[in-house]
């Protein structure tokens, strides 16, 4: 009987513990259920009480009126959007592995110094450095261009650290059989170390990508110009053109999330792997 009782706790506690997790994935799976049910509604039906999961008579207004606006363009912003967040993903990823090597691998006087002043700038938030940005892109006359948006993306603290712990896991043995082989640097870096850090490297251009096609406010106060503005800057629009229509917005918002949930798709299997090699786990 002493034994059964101990039992019976571990199988309660495992029963809360699941139970927790399905009530934490309703509330978080809910809303874009609702968003893409909505999306094939027409404007009465998603008042419609009691609320109708699956459409009754599903129909794609929203979608035909999202691309059809006055005055915006969906289709040109979502292209504006995909080149912005390709080119900043590469900026970004690619600055902070170059930076990584040089600190996990290359160490000089005064390195660890300076990557703890550099990964103190953690501690700022961004919007507190959008101002000082801003003024910087006026002076060198870059707003209201994509190179204005792209060049904040190549200071990536929290990649050089995800990027560096990867790196410094890999053992110097393979750089110094590079070295007597006559690999050069460059050589040793493409093709020897990023490799072996594939699982890091990959979160990396999930994260930057994800950041990058999220991002509105930066993209709100550099861009001016219709024809250059981002998908988000367009969604937000879109909220006070169709605020009755809640079935055009949810539309806008399904077609938008879909870029993220390939990208996810693709790298996922990387991405656990990527952020335990990476000291975060």
């Amino acid at each position: 009987m002493m034994r059964e009782i101990p039992a019976a706790r571990k199988t309660l506690r495992t029963a809360l513990f699941y139970l927790m997790l399905l009530i934490i994935v309703l509330f978080t799976v809910l809303p874009f259920l609702w968003m893409i049910s909505s999306s094939f509604k027409g404007a009465e039906a998603i008042r419609t009480i009691p609320i109708r999961w699956i459409p009754e008579h599903p129909t794609l207004e929203g979608y035909q009126r999202v691309f059809n606006m006055q005055g915006f363009s969906f289709a040109r912003s979502s292209l504006n959007s995909l080149v912005l967040a390709i080119a900043c993903t590469v900026v970004a990823v690619g600055s902070a592995a170059m930076a990584a090597f040089v600190f996990a691998k290359l160490p000089f006087k005064g390195s660890g110094k300076l990557f703890g002043l550099y990964l103190a700038t953690m501690m700022i938030p961004g919007t507190v450095t959008m101002v000082p940005n801003y003024i910087i892109l006026r002076m060198l006359g870059l707003l209201d261009t994509y190179t204005g948006l792209i060049l904040p993306s190549l200071a990536n603290a929290f990649g050089v650290f995800l990027m560096r712990q990867s790196m410094m896991s890999v053992n110097d043995a393979y750089m110094e059989s590079a070295y007597l082989d006559g690999a050069s640097l460059y050589r040793i870096f493409f093709q020897i170390m990023l490799p072996m850090v594939m699982p890091t490297l990959s979160t990396m251009v999930l994260l930057s990508f994800m950041g990058s096609w999220n991002s509105y406010l930066w993209p709100l106060i550099v861009l001016t110009s219709t024809s250059k503005q981002t998908l988000q800057v367009v969604l937000g629009n879109m909220n006070g053109m169709y605020k009755n229509n809640e079935h055009v917005l949810m539309a806008g918002a399904v077609l938008t999330i879909l870029p993220i949930l390939a990208v996810y798709l693709i790298s996922q299997r990387y991405v656990d792997q990527g952020i335990s090699l990476g000291g975060l786990k």
